[in-house]
């Protein structure tokens, strides 16, 4: 014969569980970040594909509040461009019908690539008019600016200006070298957006935001992002950078592509004004460390690209073809929906009070925070 649970041990139970399952949820984190299956892109039913190798963003590139998708194609045989994939879907359901070639100074915005790299292009109001600007790291290691001149729904650009750092009076052309790939971000958590660069060498260059000009932010001079008291150096080298809060812990963690077509996960262990590094795990695609077949040379970018407010990752290789990788929630979620709400039938069968109803209602405040927690 089965003894009931008392309503003292019961409670006892349920509050020991939250808590174990908060601290786990709190925890899983450090063993890394896992994803869906990969799924390849389409726009008009057929898969994207373009020349050379793909580096895939996100912006709102025609002012209709939905983010569009922005793909930079080339190498060492074809010429550096950037597509601009319309979003004809909804928010959290996009879907792209095709696709126009941004345009600068009256024709396709195009540069010589070279290698592995044509253009790795970035949408963002850089000079803070109210239009979506292009910044695009270029294969010799360049960073420049295009400025919207056009309106909000029919973006046009004018010829490229490079991007500048330094100290005021004393600033010079970014210059990696080799394949920057820049990624528009806050590093320092003071509210305005810095430039990251990622290269050839491996090396990460930060350059905060110092205020804005009137032809963009002042960026101040050359920073590297640093593992365990040195330099961060990407395995594989090409690194390419993006910098947004992975774990949900309200800090923002380092993403880094890099030569073979893998994903490194840096956990920011420092705070949102300092970040700190020791060290990363492979990003995994239902529990596989994510590497794309060959040299891949992953460029990933992170959205949330079905609304769920759970990151999700776009990530351009040298097939030519966007594969994405959506997040899902903790793992731990669905355990805490399924013994919490057990916990509480049990305690609701048990109890002799005639007046229950306070007690329930508390119940189901937990359980719908818990489908909340992902």
């Amino acid at each position: 014969m089965k003894l009931p649970l008392p309503l003292p041990l019961t409670r006892v139970l349920l509050s020991g569980f939250l808590s174990v399952t908060m601290a786990a949820l709190m925890a899983s984190p450090a063993a890394g970040l896992d994803l869906e299956a990969g799924q390849l892109v389409r726009s008009g039913g057929a898969v994207i594909d373009v020349p050379g190798y793909s580096v895939p963003a996100m912006a709102d590139m025609t002012g209709d509040g939905l983010e569009d998708l922005i793909v930079g194609q080339g190498d060492g045989s074809n010429l550096g461009k950037v597509r601009i994939y319309t979003n004809v879907g909804a928010a959290g359901a996009p879907a792209f019908g095709g696709f126009f070639f941004a345009q600068s100074a009256g024709s396709d915005l195009a540069l010589t690539g070279s290698g592995c790299l044509g253009v790795a292009p970035r949408g963002f109001d850089w000079d803070a008019d109210g239009l979506t600007d292009l910044i695009v790291g270029t294969a010799d290691g360049r960073v420049l600016f295009y400025e919207n001149t056009g309106t909000p729904g029919a973006p046009a650009f004018a010829a490229a200006s490079p991007v500048r750092a330094g100290p005021a009076g004393g600033q010079t052309d970014i210059d990696v070298a080799s394949r920057a790939l820049p990624a528009l971000r806050d590093w320092d958590g003071d509210g305005d957006t810095d430039l990251i660069v990622g290269a050839y060498d491996a090396y990460i260059r930060v350059y905060l935001n110092n205020g804005m000009t009137p032809s963009g932010p002042q960026l101040l001079g050359e920073l590297r992002a640093t593992s365990g008291g040195g330099d961060l150096i990407v395995p594989g080298q090409r690194a390419a950078p993006d910098f947004v809060d992975l774990d949900g812990d309200g800090v923002a963690d380092l993403l880094a592509g890099n030569t073979n077509g893998q994903l490194l996960l840096y956990v920011n262990i420092g705070t949102a004004t300092d970040p700190a590094f020791a060290g990363y795990t492979y990003v995994t695609s239902e529990g596989v460390a994510i590497d794309l077949p060959g040299s891949a040379r992953s460029r990933p970018f992170v959205t949330d690209w079905n609304a769920d407010g759970i990151p999700d990752l776009l990530v351009g290789a040298d097939d030519g073809q966007v594969h994405l990788y959506q997040g899902v929630p903790e793992p731990m979620t669905g355990m805490f929906l399924l013994v919490g709400a057990a916990l509480l039938r049990r305690r609701k069968r048990n109890r002799k009070e005639p007046s229950i109803t306070p007690r329930f209602r508390w119940g189901a405040i937990v359980r719908t925070q818990g489908e909340i927690l992902p």
